[in-house]
């Protein structure tokens, strides 16, 4: 068997468009939140959906903790908060406006669409957590277009 080639590998599936969103708790008096790009609807019947944290991450640990999240799904007007979430900064939430779901978990202001969850499985997925939520409540906050990942870059989608 040869080497598999990373590198490649990221440079093919960066050309399979992705929606962008911020997973989002509370965890000790305090919001978290980290960018996913992974995240994709699983069952209707029970309403599940998933999304993938990377090992290495400091902020998904207190999600777990927290035992519910909100996807919040990015607009294409919110690429700032794509990469503030993306970073390991001390206050992520410092000058962003949000309010409580009923999980407790926060709702940025601004979305696209949020879907409040209590988190039902973690799995082991090589490099990553598959993380399956259980859907409790969901809402479509605007008519903007979506923030899309592709190739590397952030945009948003011209429909036709």
């Amino acid at each position: 068997m040869t080497d598999f080639d990373s590198a490649r590998f990221r440079h093919v599936l960066g050309h399979f468009p992705t929606g962008v969103t911020v997973v989002t708790a509370m965890w000790d008096g305090l919001p978290q939140g980290l960018t996913i790009g992974s995240f994709t609807s699983v069952s209707l019947d029970p309403p599940l959906v998933g999304f993938f944290p990377g090992r290495n991450s400091t902020s998904w640990p207190d999600i777990e903790k927290a035992g519910v999240f909100c996807v919040n799904v990015l607009s294409e007007h919110q690429a700032d908060l794509c990469w503030r979430f993306a970073r390991e900064i001390d206050d992520k939430f410092d000058g962003v406006p949000w309010r409580t779901s009923s999980s407790g978990s926060p709702i940025i202001d601004g979305v696209l669409a949020w879907i409040d969850c209590d988190l039902e499985k973690v799995v082991e997925a090589g490099d990553h957590w598959f993380v399956m939520g259980r859907v409790r409540e969901l809402e479509v906050e605007t008519d903007h277009g979506p923030m899309l990942f592709f190739r590397g870059k952030l945009g948003g989608f011209l429909g036709g």
